[in-house]
């Protein structure tokens, strides 16, 4: 019997529409306003795994982090009220960091919309600064119509968080109704014209730099751009959280742009002259709280390639836009006849020189080194290491030290989302069993979804997580320190034994005071054969790794702040 034929309830049809599609992992807390979909489920279960989580925003950030890794959708289903609520931060964040996810949520039953019933909100106003689109789907037989242009939407131009409303009646109806086809996704690709007058620019400049960053990318796409770099000996930095996108020891590297990046790469796209953006958005963390380049017309020649329209324009306008995919772009580029680099000879070369300058261990206040802690990481693990954080100061560490080599070895929140670390180290864990997966966050950071390491657990995976342990929320603190010195309130932080929480999870966990204690400590976590968690307790004073908690406060009492 066709499916055309055959009657299913809502909750069958939609959970037969995921399998159309190729889901093979569904991020949930379970919700009494879904149940006929947690029951289809059930049939489909040898089909795709459910992953239960504790918090609402965990499994959205779970799911969000699937869709940076593979590229396709990442599905969340919440309960309707106090569970989309919670969603919410995730799916901010999939709409920041342009990551496909599609996020079911369970609904009132529609004989009592509009009433306030228990627990319900409109998600169509809710959700839309949120996403790409946001639908309340009202008819069973419209379930396949929706759930393909969800997931159509959500992969294409510029990817992002689409969300569906699903009233818990409307999943029990029972009709027969054909599947839709599978998804395709739909990206733009550049003209010759556009490639040819982007050669001709390169040819006049003295001074060019690229910047790489964004979604949509490939592993070819990302060979093609280094191919086409090493051709142009292009100086190459990254955006904001985007170092896995080019070989950090590539010789044409210079660093990546993100919160306080190295004076030196951000003076040369300063006084650089031709500006070739590959991926980002160029928002305020890439360009230096929109100081990098003048809005709306830079400085410097801007060649702005993006997979949305709607971002070539929204703050910059650049000399020459292009609407493209990443492997549609990359591969023309690649195929574009190298121009003479003369003119700028040696410049990539000292880039990558001052980028590993900067990347070389430098000393912190307190018994811990976290300098030279991550970088003994980076060259004891292997290059497809896959490294996450959260949100805060902690992760200036993290990303000044370590040494992205590949495509997906970075999971990290664009939109700065705190208790981001914890969740996306369980779903890169999932996904590769094969390697190790570090996931970092701060004490704050950890509190806020720190919950999920159940998860880790449940599901015998094993991630080691680092919670970076120093009393306070660290980048609030700052910020406090450089405009209202020495007024400190509400940034101090009493925390538990995060070691003894670890065990009491069922994970191993240790506790490192000294920079000596470390290796030890991650070599038991190596060995445990389940997840780990080491606390790393660093001294309040070391507030960046530019800067200490009392040096800013003097220097801002000596500006009169």
């Amino acid at each position: 019997m066709s499916e055309a034929s055959r009657t299913r309830t809502g909750g069958q049809i939609l959970i037969d529409q995921l399998i159309v599609h190729g889901v093979d992992t569904i991020f949930c807390v379970p919700g009494e306003s879904y149940l006929a979909a947690l029951d289809a489920m059930y049939d489909a279960r040898d089909r795709m795994r459910l992953i239960v989580c504790r918090q609402e925003g965990g499994a959205a950030y779970m799911a969000e982090a699937y869709g940076k890794l593979t590229g396709r959708p990442g599905i969340c289903f919440v309960t309707r009220g106090p569970g989309a609520t919670n969603a919410s931060s995730g799916l901010h964040a999939a709409y920041q960091d342009s990551t496909p996810m599609v996020v079911f949520i369970g609904q009132v039953p529609r004989a009592f919309a509009e009433r306030e019933a228990f627990q319900e909100i409109d998600f169509r106003r809710m959700y839309a600064p949120l996403t790409k689109w946001v639908a309340q789907i009202e008819d069973a037989a419209r379930i396949p119509e929706f759930v393909a242009r969800a997931f159509t939407l959500a992969v294409s131009g510029r990817p992002g968080p689409v969300a569906l409303a699903l009233p818990e009646d409307m999943l029990c109806d029972r009709i027969a109704v054909a599947d839709a086809a599978p998804y395709q996704v739909v990206q733009a690709s550049p003209n010759p014209d556009q490639i040819e007058r982007m050669r001709a620019m390169l040819a006049a400049a003295r001074r060019p730099i690229m910047i790489v960053g964004g979604s949509t990318w490939t592993p070819d796409a990302v060979r093609d751009i280094t191919e086409f770099a090493t051709a142009n000996r292009l100086p190459t930095a990254t955006s904001l959280r985007c170092q896995d996108h080019f070989d950090n020891l590539h010789p044409c590297y210079a660093g990546d742009l993100g919160i306080a990046p190295n004076p030196k790469l951000a003076a040369m796209v300063e006084n650089a002259d031709i500006v070739l953006a590959v991926g980002p958005r160029l928002g305020e963390a890439t360009t230096g709280g929109y100081t990098l380049f003048e809005a709306p017309r830079p400085h410097q020649s801007l060649i702005h390639v993006h997979a949305g329209t709607e971002e070539l324009g929204r703050v910059y306008q650049a000399a020459l836009p292009i609407n493209a995919g990443m492997p549609q772009f990359a591969a023309a580029a690649k195929s574009m006849r190298p121009v003479d680099s003369s003119a700028w000879a040696g410049a990539a070369e000292t880039a990558h020189r001052d980028y590993l300058a900067w990347g070389e261990p430098i000393s912190n206040p307190g018994d811990v080194q976290l300098a030279e802690i991550v970088a003994g990481l980076r060259n004891r693990m292997p290059p497809g290491t896959i490294v996450t954080n959260g949100g805060g100061n902690f992760t200036g560490w993290v990303h000044r030290f370590w040494r992205f080599r590949e495509l997906g070895t970075q999971l990290a929140p664009t939109n700065g989302s705190m208790g981001y670390g914890v969740p996306s180290g369980i779903t890169a864990a999932l996904l590769h069993p094969d390697r190790r997966v570090l996931s970092f966050s701060g004490d704050g950071c950890f509190l806020m979804n720190g919950q999920e390491i159940a998860t880790a657990n449940q599901y015998g995976v094993a991630p080691i997580f680092f919670v970076i342990n120093n009393r306070m929320y660290g980048t609030i603190r700052m910020h406090q320190e450089r405009e209202y010195p020495g007024r400190v309130i509400g940034s101090d932080l009493v925390n538990p034994d995060f070691a003894a929480l670890a065990r009491a999870y069922g994970l191993h966990g240790e506790t490192v005071k000294r920079t000596g204690e470390f290796s030890d400590a991650f070599e038991r976590c190596l060995n445990a054969g389940r997840a780990a968690l080491i606390e790393i307790q660093l001294d309040p004073e070391a507030l960046t790794t530019r800067s200490t908690l009392s040096g800013l406060r003097e220097s801002s009492l000596r500006a009169g702040r």
